[in-house]
C-alpha cells in the first residue's frame, strides 16, 4: 500500500537527498567545529552562522515548511503521508530540520497557532515562525510533578482583568535556548477547580514579557543540544494581554491532545531516518574490520544483527505510513491508536539499531568521533519526549480492551 511515494514526494525527496550530499553531508563537521569554537567564546546560544547560510539554499530549492498541511499561509505543506519520507531523511542529521524551517518544536508550534489561533495571533507570530525569522518554545513539563499526566500541570494562569498573570517553573523547553526564540506557548491552569480535562489554557507569552527568565540549560546525556537547548524556564507575575489565549479557557487540553499528533509522528520519522544511518554504518564499519581472522560481517551474531534491523526498520516505517495515512483520511483524534503505536515502536527500534551501531564501532562509537553516541541519546529521548513508552502502551491496552464487551462472571 505504502511501497512507493507519490510523484510530488519523490521529485522533492530527489532534490532533498541531492540537498544533503551538496550541504548537509559535508557540513557535519563545519557544524561540529563551529559549535565548539561558540562555546568556548561563550555565545553557543547564538543561531549558528552554517544554519543562517543554508536557510536561502533550501527555500530556493523549494524545500521550506513541508511539514504544515491545509494552510494558506503555507501553500508548500504537505500531508502526513507525503512528508514522511522526507521527515526520515531529516532524521539522519540532527541538526538539519532548522535548514528547511521543519524542526521541532517549531512545526509543533506553528501547527497550533495555525490550528488554534486566532489571525491576529497568525498575523503576530506564525508569519515570523514560517517565515523562519524567529524560533518558539513549547512550556509544559515541569519539575515539580509527573508531566505524563498533563492534569497535574501546576503553573497557575489567573485573569486579572484584561490581563492574564503567569506563575510557575518549566523545565525542559526545547527551543527557549537560542537568542531568537520571541514567543512562548505555556500550558497552565486556568481553573484549579474545574472538571479535569477543563482546568488547562494555552497562551502565547512572548518571551521578552517581565518575569520570564530563563534559568539554566538542562542537559540530555551531556549534551546541551545548543544553540535551541533544553532550558528551565521561571514565570513570576507574568502578564500578557487576554487577547494571548489559544482557543479559549479550558481548552488547554483539547490543544495539546492536537498538537501532539503530528510532534509524536514526526519524532517517529526522524528516528526511522536515524536507524537508517545507524544500519549503513554499522554494515561498512564490519565489511571493513577483522576480527579472529575474518571480516566481523561474516561472524553469526553480526548477521542476525543485520538482519534483525532491516525488519524491524522496515516494520516501524509501514507503522508508521500507516499512521500518516489514517491521520490524513480520518483525522489525528481518530488515528489515536496507531499514533500510539508508532510512538513505542519507532524510538525503541531506533535505540535497538544505534547501539548494536555503537557495538560495531567499539570504542570509536562511544566517542565524539562519530554520529552514532549524539544519535544513541537523542533516540533513547524520544521515548520519553511527547508521553513516554509507559504511557502509550496504556492508551493502546484501553482501546483494545474497549473492543471486548467485558466477559460475564458465572453466577
Amino acid at each position: 500500500m505504502f511501497a512507493e511515494p507519490s510523484a510530488r514526494t519523490a521529485e522533492l525527496l530527489a532534490r532533498l537527498n541531492a540537498f544533503f550530499d551538496q550541504h548537509i553531508y559535508p557540513n557535519e563537521a563545519r557544524h561540529h567545529q563551529e559549535l565548539h569554537a561558540r562555546r568556548k567564546q561563550g555565545t553557543e546560544w547564538e543561531p549558528l552562522s552554517l544554519i543562517e547560510e543554508l536557510k536561502p539554499l533550501a527555500r530556493q530549492a523549494g524545500l521550506w515548511n513541508m511539514f504544515l498541511p491545509h494552510s494558506h499561509r503555507a501553500p508548500e505543506g504537505l500531508n502526513n503521508l507525503d512528508y514522511s519520507p522526507l521527515c526520515e531523511v531529516m532524521g539522519r542529521v540532527s541538526w538539519s530540520g532548522e535548514v528547511f524551517n521543519c524542526s521541532a518544536p517549531d512545526t509543533g508550534n506553528m501547527e497550533t497557532i495555525e490550528r488554534y489561533g486566532s489571525e491576529a495571533q497568525k498575523d503576530q507570530w506564525l508569519e515570523p515562525l514560517l517565515r523562519g525569522d524567529i524560533r518558539s518554545a513549547f512550556l509544559m513539563t515541569e519539575p515539580a510533578v509527573a508531566s505524563s499526566d498533563a492534569t497535574n500541570i501546576q503553573c497557575s494562569i489567573r485573569r486579572e482583568g484584561d490581563e492574564y498573570v503567569i506563575n510557575g517553573t518549566k523545565w525542559y523547553s526545547s527551543g527557549a535556548g537560542v537568542s531568537t526564540c520571541a514567543i512562548f506557548i505555556v500550558m497552565g491552569k486556568t481553573d484549579p477547580d474545574g472538571p479535569r480535562h477543563s482546568q488547562q489554557s494555552m497562551v502565547l507569552v512572548p518571551r521578552d514579557t517581565p518575569g520570564v527568565t530563563v534559568l539554566r540549560p538542562l542537559s540530555v546525556f551531556g549534551y546541551d543540544d545548543a544553540p535551541h537547548g533544553h532550558m528551565e524556564v521561571v514565570l513570576k507575575d507574568v502578564r500578557v494581554p487576554v487577547a494571548n489565549i489559544l482557543l479559549g479557557e479550558g481548552r488547554g487540553f483539547e490543544i495539546a491532545q492536537g498538537r501532539l499528533g503530528p510532534g509524536r509522528i514526526h519524532h517517529c520519522m526522524r528516528s526511522i531516518g536515524a536507524a537508517e544511518r545507524a544500519l549503513e554504518l554499522m554494515c561498512d564499519r564490519l565489511q571493513n574490520r577483522i576480527a579472529f581472522g575474518k571480516a566481523l560481517s561474516q561472524q553469526s551474531v553480526w548477521a542476525e544483527r543485520i538482519a534483525d534491523s532491516r525488519c524491524m526498520i522496515d516494520q516501524a516505517r509501514l507503522l508508521t505510513l500507516n499512521a500518516a495515512h489514517r491521520m490524513d483520511v480520518a483525522g489525528n483524534k481518530a488515528a489515536k491508536a496507531e499514533i500510539a503505536m508508532i510512538k513505542v515502536v519507532a524510538p525503541n527500534m531506533s535505540c535497538k539499531v544505534v547501539d548494536w551501531a555503537i557495538q560495531a564501532f567499539g570504542a570509536a562509537g562511544v566517542s565524539q568521533d562519530t554520529w552514532l553516541a549524539e544519535a544513541y541519546a537523542h533516540q533513547r529521548t524520544v521515548r520519553i519526549v511527547d508521553g513516554p513508552d509507559e504511557v502509550h502502551r496504556n492508551a493502546i491496552a484501553k482501546i483494545e480492551l474497549g473492543k471486548r464487551a467485558p466477559a460475564k462472571q458465572p453466577a
